[in-house]
This record gives structure tokens, sequence and C-alpha cells, in this order.
């Protein structure tokens, strides 16, 4: 009598089957989330109108027209208006300059993140794996940099300097990686001592193959919604820096310098420093919706297999 024998898998807290990796069931979890989809709606909405409408509009966002100076949006004055949110006080149209300014705060924040990313995971590997001297003195280069708020050290830098983008997210960068460090060291000290890492040194792999190969994903899920969080705080550092007027030069928009352009016109033209604030304030919600997303679903994920 044959007798069929079906592999039962067994699911974690989380519904899923323990087969699936942890990095992917933190993926799969956050993407199921209704808040990181509403999140990436309409980040990615705001990205794709940034992009394509000012290659196809006919207005330049760097063109002076007195003539239009200080022209409401069109839910407030004229319906037929061809500045759908006012002009500022040079005449310029305000949503392309919103839209330019959305395209450089997002470059500046995605890019100083990745550097982020790069430099302070790279140092926190090695300082994990390796421990010994290289960990304290990567462990203390790490303290010595966190003690120096990242605002004042861009502020000292670029005041001394000419503010480029470039320049903006080399400084923020090299401010912003020891919390990458911190968190890529920790996971890799936790997973170094683990059975299949002992297996892959007994095989024979180098240590590089072991670090990036095995140790690095294992970095990757709770260094995700740290990145994407942290894209919104680089964004609201490079709005106060062009605020300051050390960010990107006009006649370039960022959110920072239409803002502070239109701060002396609160009172009688209040659509040119709001305008941009909310469309910072969406962007960042919506960033701050998927970061939220990831971390509920990273905790999820670490329940399950306790």
């Amino acid at each position: 009598m044959d007798i069929k024998v079906k592999n039962m898998v067994q699911p974690s807290m989380d519904g899923m089957d323990l087969s699936v990796s942890p990095a992917k069931r933190m993926w799969i979890l956050a993407w199921n989330s209704a808040a990181f989809k509403f999140g990436f709606f309409i980040f990615g909405a705001l990205m794709l109108t940034a992009l394509v409408y000012p290659e196809f509009s006919s207005v330049d966002p760097t063109k002076m027209n007195y003539r239009a100076r200080l022209l409401p949006p069109i839910f407030v004055g004229d319906w037929t208006s061809a500045h759908p949110l006012g002009t500022d006080q040079l005449g310029r149209d305000l949503l392309l300059r919103c839209l330019v300014g959305l395209r450089y705060s997002v470059l500046i924040g995605v890019t100083t993140v990745v550097l982020m990313f790069i430099l302070g995971c790279g140092l926190g590997l090695v300082s994990g794996y390796k421990g010994g001297v290289i960990d304290t003195i990567i462990m203390r280069l790490t303290d010595a940099q966190l003690s120096i708020p990242m605002i004042i050290l861009a502020i000292a830098v670029l005041g001394v300097s000419r503010p480029t983008v470039p320049a903006i997210i080399i400084v923020l960068g090299m401010a912003g990686w020891p919390l990458y460090a911190r968190v890529a060291r920790s996971v890799t000290m936790s997973e170094r001592q683990r059975e299949y890492i002992r297996g892959e040194r007994v095989l024979g792999a180098s240590d590089w193959r072991i670090l990036f190969l095995f140790i690095a994903p294992a970095v990757l899920p709770p260094i995700a919604f740290v990145a994407i969080l942290d894209v919104a705080r680089m964004m609201i550092f490079e709005s106060i820096l062009g605020f300051l007027g050390l960010g990107v030069q006009p006649p370039t928009p960022t959110f920072g310098n239409i803002i502070a352009d239109g701060r002396k016109y609160l009172i009688n033209a209040w659509w040119v420093a709001t305008m941009p604030g909310i469309f910072l304030l969406v962007t960042l919600t919506s960033l701050n919706l998927m970061g939220s997303a990831f971390e509920k679903a990273r905790n999820q994920v670490l329940k399950g297999e306790h």
C-alpha cells in the first residue's frame, strides 16, 4: 500500500511559511500594508509630475515677468489664470518652481542617504566582523562624529565654501553615516556567531565573501526603514540650508529659498511661502508612511522568529 507523505509547511506568526527569508517576508508585509501603498502612490505621483510636467510646460520656472508678479492661485483668484498656484514676487510660476524644487530636494535626499548607507554600512560590517583594534578605532570615530550636530557641521562647512549640490550631498553624507555604522555593526556581531557562518569558514570562504554574500543581506532589513525616514530627514536639512542661504543657490528653485523669499510677503501674498511648504509636507508624509510600514513589518517578522 502506497503511502503519500505531504510536506507540511509550518507558518510563522506573520502568516508566511518559514522557508521565506526574513528580509523577503519584511518586504512582502510592508508592501501589503495600506499605509505603504498610500504613501508610495502619493510619492510616486509627485515624482512623476515633477519629472514630466516641467519638461512639457512652455513656461520657464526662472523667467521673470513683472507684469504677472504676485498673482494668486486659481482657487483664490482667476480660474482662467495660466499659473495654477500663482506667481512669486518676480512673476515666476510657483507650480513649476515647486516641482523643480521637489526634484532637487529628492535628488539630494536620496543621494545623501545612499552615500551614508555605503560609508556607514561598509565601516559597520568591517568593525563588527573584525573586532579588536579595528572595531575600537571605527567606533571612536563614530562617537566623535555623533558629538557634532549635523546641521551645525553643514552650516560651518558650507558657510566657508560655495554651496553646490555635490557639496551639500557630501557634507550631509559625511555627517550622517554613524547611525548606519552602528546598526550594521550590531547585526554583524550577531550574525558572525551563527552556524552557517562558521560552516563557510570551514569550507574556506574568504572574509570578504562572507561579509558581502552572507552578512550584508542580513543588514538590509533593519536599515531599510531607517533609510526611507532619513530621505525625509535629509530633505528637511536641505530646506533648512536653502532657507538660510546655504543651499542650492538662486536662480535654481528649491523649497528652502522659495520659502525664504516668500516670508516677506506672508500678509498680502501668503501663497508664495505656503505652496512649497505644502509640497514638502505632503512629500515627507508619504515617505514617513512608507518608513513606518517597513518598521512595523520588521517588528512583525522579528516577533514571528521568537
